[in-house]
């Protein structure tokens, strides 16, 4: 019986740039299994296919469009007559912290582990697969521009699933609801920049009590969630940006240097010189990738 190898495409997702177009052909037969984080969007420009998981086997007609969540197990598999080319990008609801608020992040990230969210299928005759196929993926580059295009045809995708839950005018005065309210509306580039003393004003309670409702909302403190954003950026400004590590450090919120690589190497194993090496290295390959069946 043939066995078929599923690599992944790409290498760790970790260093690879999101909202950048990458693509892969499978040659008949040939099975991919994507690892990569966050949610994946792929149109299937060439070609019949089939996604398998164990909740539901689907055919793939040319033109359609997935939307997956790295929550979502299962395969793409081309049929046995013909080569299924791929077109993909990624988002990473964490590196969007010059567009989205808190709030908005964490609504992306339930949703990619809700079963009804994360896995959708659009034939080729939706209105959006039609937008993706006018879209030219071969000449789109890695510019400004294009980046912002993949941000709206992702959100046009996934629909008003990331709409947030109606806030209740009953607690409009409590300071748990002031909180939340002030996360849905914060961007996150702003709560880099926001004092803890700050944060205590706009809440008007004690530091206490807003230190106990932050980590109840967020999952851990308010310190821990500025630090975590800060290296977050500065790990996407070191995959996309030649600025200096100094100057990372300097646009991330960290004033010393010596500081920052401390905690870049504590978070992320390794310190920001060799994550940019890394991440040079790793950067997807423009031509299709072809994945055959081996005996």
């Amino acid at each position: 019986m043939n066995k078929s190898v599923r690599p992944s495409p790409g290498p760790s997702g970790s260093h690879e740039p999101h909202l950048v177009i990458g693509q892969i052909a499978l040659l008949p037969g040939g099975e991919w299994s994507p690892q990569l984080p966050g949610w994946l969007v792929i149109h299937v420009s060439a070609g019949v296919g089939y996604w398998l998981d164990p909740r539901m086997n689907q055919e793939l007609q040319t033109g359609a469009v997935v939307l997956r969540s790295d929550q979502a197990r299962g395969y793409f598999r081309a049929s046995q007559l013909e080569e299924l080319r791929l077109h993909f990008f990624r988002v990473e609801p964490r590196k969007l912290t010059g567009l989205v608020s808190l709030a908005d992040q964490t609504i992306m990230q339930n949703a990619a582990v809700d079963e009804k969210f994360f896995l959708r299928i659009l034939p080729p005759n939706a209105q959006l697969s039609d937008k993706f196929s006018r879209f030219g993926f071969e000449n789109t580059g890695n510019s400004f521009p294009a980046r912002v295009q993949l941000l709206q045809l992702f959100l046009e995708v996934f629909g008003g699933n990331f709409q947030p839950p109606p806030t209740d005018v009953t607690e409009l005065f409590d300071a748990r609801a002031r909180l939340k309210q002030m996360l849905h509306q914060t961007p996150v580039s702003e709560l880099l920049e926001l004092s803890f003393p700050k944060l205590v004003s706009q809440t008007r309670c004690s530091p206490r009590h807003v230190s106990r409702l932050f980590k109840e909302l967020v999952g851990v403190s308010f310190r821990e969630k500025q630090a975590e954003l800060r290296l977050t950026r500065a790990s996407e400004l070191l995959t996309t940006t030649d600025s200096k590590v100094v100057d990372v450090a300097m646009e991330s919120g960290y004033q010393s240097s010596s500081l920052f690589s401390a905690m870049f190497k504590q978070r992320f194993g390794t310190s920001p010189a060799k994550w940019r090496e890394r991440a040079r290295r790793c950067k997807l390959v423009k031509q299709p990738r072809r994945l055959r069946v081996v005996a």
